[in-house]
């Protein structure tokens, strides 16, 4: 990771008291970052786009029950690594939704750390893989549930053609070329969850 760059944080989070709590100890901890806020969940995206956001930390409260608002964000901003920020009981499958944790409870040392490894993870990642269209993200979940090129046509109302054509992008941009490795490639980067692919 490039240590002059700065690490462009949200904390998405109801509480002032905890909110800038954790902005001092981020502001603090010898890493280069500008943090924001958004109070709701309805600003997250807007935010993400005009700061071009490395790492979210958020409340799970906002995703509790709007997981497939959030799981929408995570596939339309891969860029972006998510942090769920607990103090509170959350079903432990809420929380994996996340790509890491922090727990009130941490030390500050620990919290930077988390930040580093997550920024360094995220830009390791963004810089060797190109990142998919929403369009081809959508043919990817078709295809992860075992749709034929025909039904997923039929289900985006697009040409078998067109299908055909993002499949060899999906295929191109991840390197992966059977459709049980798409699969395996769709439920890592939580585009689908297992519950999605058993219905």
């Amino acid at each position: 990771m490039n240590t002059t760059a700065h690490i462009n944080i949200l904390i998405v989070e109801p509480s002032s008291i905890i909110y800038e709590g954790l902005n001092r100890i981020l502001s603090g901890g010898g890493l280069r970052v500008r943090v924001y806020r958004a109070e709701n969940f309805d600003a997250i995206e807007q935010c993400i786009l005009s700061k071009k956001i490395n790492v979210a930390i958020v409340n799970p409260s906002f995703v509790q029950n709007n997981e497939k608002g959030f799981n929408s964000l995570r596939a339309g901003y891969p860029a972006t690594s998510w942090v769920a920020l607990v103090y509170a009981y959350f079903d432990p499958r809420l929380v994996s939704l996340f790509d890491g944790s922090i727990s009130i409870s941490d030390s500050p040392e620990s919290v930077i750390q988390l930040v580093k490894q997550i920024a360094s993870t995220e830009n390791k990642e963004t810089s060797t893989q190109e990142v998919l269209s929403e369009r081809e993200i959508d043919v990817l979940k078709l295809l992860a549930t075992g749709l034929t090129n025909k039904e997923i046509a039929d289900k985006l109302n697009i040409s078998i053609n067109t299908v055909i054509t993002h499949r060899k992008n999906i295929t191109q941009k991840t390197g992966i070329k059977s459709v049980s490795g798409l699969t395996i490639y769709a439920v890592v980067k939580k585009l689908v969850s297992l519950d999605y692919l058993s219905e």
